[in-house]
């Protein structure tokens, strides 16, 4: 087994190279963000949603008033 330490970046380091360390995040390295050579927090891509988007997937559970486009008669004057 192989001991391969996680570089850890301080704040000032990560505050200067920002871009850098995102696209290393993004390449699916490990990027540690660190105050006083303890680890503070890890920086990482968001998932996206595996499955697509489908389109009709709330049928069913929407409900809308009879009146949902009526405009309110105190708004008349403004339309």
């Amino acid at each position: 087994m192989t001991n391969t330490a996680v570089p850890q970046f301080n704040i000032a380091e990560a505050k200067a190279h920002f871009s850098e360390l995102v696209q290393r995040a993004m390449l699916g390295e490990e990027v540690i963000i660190a105050r006083d050579h303890k680890p503070l927090l890890k920086l990482v891509p968001i998932e996206q949603a595996n499955a697509p988007r489908k389109p009709g997937s709330a049928k069913g559970q929407i409900w809308m008033a009879p009146d949902f486009d009526r405009t309110p008669e105190d708004f008349e004057d403004y339309v």
